[in-house]
């Protein structure tokens, strides 16, 4: 079909929804601007047209479904930047440590690394203005430091190494949000990936990880869904189709203004073929979920952990006049045997308080307490073992939530920042020693530890940060395996990266780690799947 063609049958359908509006439609339109009017002509007080506008979307929005939303003006870029897999920056990962900007890492590649930025470094001015010690926020170093492309942002840094501040000018640059947190081997044969996302960069991420862990011999892929709230839809596709064989359908999609579209496997995947073990949680929703349902319904791979958030809706972003957007429900999703794995959102609030709901019945800890009426009961495509639609992707080895070394000590050390924040002053004060004592990261994992010292002075630490936290004995007795295991992990990712933090705290993922005993136990070969025929 030529653009000159689509071009006339845009405009004629154009007209012809206009020489077909429903008459009700413009009164009630009229009625808004009445009300509107009547608001600036008598109300008591001056208003805002915009903010009654924008609250009057937002209303109308959450009538149609939990997944319909507005988005200001002011907070689309930030909105899109997940989806896009970028933002325009400097390119520095950073804490607010003390009422300072420090500098924790540099984006590889990044204008910051390239002028000789680096880690531990301290931003005390922006565009000649002071900023250490007046309480700045994270949101208003992001106002700071983003921008337009192409512009130029001069800081202002204090280096342990040199006696007098440096000064840079840095031209803002388009810097990557990696969708992909870690990989590597977690055993000689079984490769690890943790995907946060489904953006427009994850494909190229996914075919980069899966090329170096089949190069470290890889034998079976444990793929952690684990959080992954989702992303775009056809992220979604393309990594189901570096797994699916074939024209297989991954998912088709159908609304009341939207036709059935269906979305199929078209090329040779690099992991077709092999154990897969896909890892997920009750977070892991949307994209996520589609990758599942696929995996699951073609008998490709096992599922492993908990059932996920139950999101079926696909919304489409719609950009209004004003450089606002909507987010608008246009269709529901199905797995490949037809699975609509939504959950049920009449009554809205209870939408809202599901997760909480399922905590309270006992869902995370006992499979049974998972209702599932036969109504939804589904067959898998290849071996016609029964699967669930209605409510989230049902995992094929269920791993109840462990709890046991959790404690209010444990979470309050978590949730007030104190592990974070100690580990980020421990490691500027001590990274050059810690890097002569341990030069690869192989070294630190096998050879630091926590030990009794550092415990002591981590808890004057907290004492002193916060007056009101009491060092718990009993508690932390019960929580100290843990606290440790976080404490290295951060240390690890402050000192490397995202990587190397979960290769440490992953041995508190009980998930995982269930994962890697149904490979060694053969579980997984027992399961009659499509790939081991």
């Amino acid at each position: 079909m030529s653009r000159y063609f689509i071009l006339i049958f845009l405009l004629i359908g154009s007209n012809l929804v206009q020489a077909q509006v429903d008459p009700q439609k413009i009164a009630t339109t009229q009625k808004f601007d009445e009300v509107l009017t009547y608001i600036n002509r008598m109300y008591v007080d001056p208003v805002n047209d915009k903010e009654l506008t924008d609250a009057a979307i937002v209303a109308m929005l959450e009538k149609l479904d939990p997944h319909s939303t507005f988005i200001s003006k002011d907070e689309v870029d930030e909105a899109n930047s997940s989806i896009n897999g970028s933002f325009v920056g400097i390119g520095i990962r950073f804490q607010i440590l003390k009422d300072t900007l420090m500098v924790v890492a540099t984006i590889p590649g990044g204008p910051s690394e390239k002028l000789g930025i680096i880690p531990g470094d301290k931003i005390i001015k922006i565009e000649n203005q002071t900023i250490a010690g007046i309480g700045l926020k994270n949101n208003q170093v992001r106002e700071k430091l983003m921008g337009d492309l192409g512009t130029k942002v001069k800081i202002e840094i204090k280096r342990k190494s040199s006696k007098k501040p440096i000064d840079f000018v840095i031209t803002r640059d388009h810097i990557p949000i990696n969708s992909v947190d870690a990989y590597y081997m977690v055993r000689p044969d079984i490769g690890y990936l943790k995907l946060n996302s489904f953006s427009r960069s994850t494909t190229e991420e996914i075919i980069k990880a899966l090329t170096d862990l089949k190069s470290m011999g890889m034998k079976h892929l444990i793929f952690d869904l684990q959080g992954n709230g989702g992303g775009l839809l056809d992220a979604s596709q393309k990594v189901a189709d570096e797994f699916l064989s074939g024209d297989k359908l991954i998912v088709y999609s159908e609304g009341r203004a939207q036709p059935r579209s269906n979305l199929i496997a078209g090329k040779k995947g690099l992991w077709e073929k092999g154990s897969l073990i896909l890892l997920t949680d009750e977070y892991s929703a949307s994209a996520s979920e589609i990758l599942s349902g696929a995996i699951q319904d073609w008998d490709r791979g096992m599922i492993v952990g908990r059932r996920t958030f139950g999101k079926g809706l696909v919304q489409r972003p719609i950009d209004l006049t004003d450089g606002s957007q909507i987010r608008l429900t246009i269709a529901r999703y199905f797995t490949p045997s037809g699975r609509f794995i939504q959950k049920p959102y009449d009554d809205m609030e209870g939408y809202k308080k599901d997760l909480t709901e399922r905590y309270l019945n006992g869902e995370y800890s006992h499979v049974d307490s998972i209702k599932l009426p036969d109504s939804l009961k589904h067959e898998t495509m290849i071996t016609k073992r029964t699967v669930y639609g209605g409510g989230g992707i049902m995992p094929d080895i269920f791993v109840p939530i462990d709890t046991s070394e959790v404690t209010d000590y444990f979470s309050d050390l978590i949730q007030g920042g104190h592990v974070t924040s100690y580990s980020l002053e421990f490691v500027d004060k001590n990274r050059v020693k810690l890097l002569l004592d341990y030069p690869t990261f192989e070294n630190y994992n096998d050879r630091f530890e926590i030990d009794q010292k550092f415990m002591e002075d981590f808890f004057a630490y907290v004492q002193k940060e916060d007056k009101e936290l009491k060092y718990n004995e009993e508690q932390y007795q019960i929580s100290e395996k843990l606290i440790k295991i976080r404490m290295k992990a951060v240390l690890a990712q402050n000192i490397w990266g995202y990587n190397e933090f979960y290769q440490v705290y992953n041995e508190t993922n009980e998930i995982l780690q269930r994962s890697i005993k149904a490979i060694e136990d053969k579980e997984y070969e027992k399961v009659e799947l499509d790939q081991i025929k």
